[in-house]
């Protein structure tokens, strides 16, 4: 298991049962960014990931 397992569990537990937009996600991106900007290379990635996630669905 790797460490950021427990967030994502964490997450999981907390708010499973919710529904949420992907303009609320990107906000929560943007507002942890301006919180942790040593953190922006990662959430770039991370939300470049998640955009391009289907293309692998086309071929």
């Amino acid at each position: 298991m790797y460490f950021t397992d427990r967030g994502i569990e964490e997450l999981v537990e907390r708010r499973g049962e919710e529904s949420v937009t992907l303009e609320w996600v990107g906000e929560q991106l943007r507002n942890f960014v301006d919180n942790h900007p040593e953190f922006e290379t990662a959430i770039e990635r991370f939300a470049t990931w998640l955009a391009r996630d289907d293309e692998d669905d086309e071929e």
